[in-house]
């Protein structure tokens, strides 16, 4: 039974190869393809048989753009799923991630030519994770290392030793260059909610204040009261 279904997928397998060199051929050098959906790694369609230009200024269309770029980035994937295996060697690793750096900066040219025709502009998005894989060295900017390339002899120590240089001191008259009379006060009786502010407290204190004095002035008499009541006792003993 397992021999008659290895037949079947075999014949099948020959008319799909078939299939797919007849559309190839029929297809060949034509501008727009009509033979259904085009898998992402298809051989064949409209761009099958053209090489990706050197240049991306070179492209006018906006679609041929997005195929060169999804190239790309397929073939970026693919290096760097590949680049994780250390057993590959040091030459084959250095050789990969330098083709995924130059990949990566052929897709920049290519998005810049996408959007200058009026596409999308992919570089204003977040990171693809096919470029925050890598890591980046302070003194090599624009070069990243992937998968086993940062455990490269030499790789290693510069990625341990890496230190942030830090920003230079600014002298005492940079520091003072650009500080405005707002740093004195000197302004704020131009801001009106400040001044509105100032007012609403002041209210607040002075009405504070007032209810205060009233109290002491209406506990006042009371008092005065209460101690000639106490002073009366003294003046007749003393009769």
């Amino acid at each position: 039974m397992a021999r008659n279904e290895e037949k079947a997928m075999s014949a099948l397998n020959r008319w799909t190869a078939q299939k797919r060199d007849l559309e190839r051929a029929n297809n060949l050098g034509k501008s727009t393809y009509m033979g259904g959906a085009l898998p992402a790694s298809a051989t064949f369609g409209p761009y099958a048989a053209k090489k990706r230009p050197k240049i991306a200024s070179e492209v006018t269309t906006v679609r041929e753009c997005e195929h060169w770029r999804s190239e790309l980035v397929r073939g970026v994937a693919q290096k760097i799923k590949e680049i994780q295996n250390a057993a590959l060697g040091e030459h084959r690793i250095r050789d990969l991630n330098d083709e995924i750096n130059k990949d990566l900066r052929e897709k920049g040219y290519w998005e810049d030519q996408i959007k200058a025709l009026g596409g999308a502009d992919y570089k204003a998005q977040a990171p693809k994770e096919v470029e925050i894989y890598g890591a980046e060295l302070a003194s090599h900017s624009g070069y990243k290392y992937f998968g086993a390339a940062k455990d490269l002899p030499g790789v290693r120590e510069l990625f341990e030793a890496t230190v942030v240089p830090e920003a230079p001191r600014k002298t005492r008259k940079q520091l003072f260059k650009n500080i405005q009379p707002d740093y004195y006060g000197w302004r704020d009786e131009e801001d009106g909610m400040l001044l509105l502010a100032e007012q609403e407290a002041e209210h607040e204190a002075v009405a504070k204040e007032v209810a205060r004095w009233k109290a002491e002035m209406a506990n006042r008499p009371a008092k005065k009261a209460r101690k000639g009541q106490a002073d009366e006792p003294k003046s007749k003993a003393e009769a």
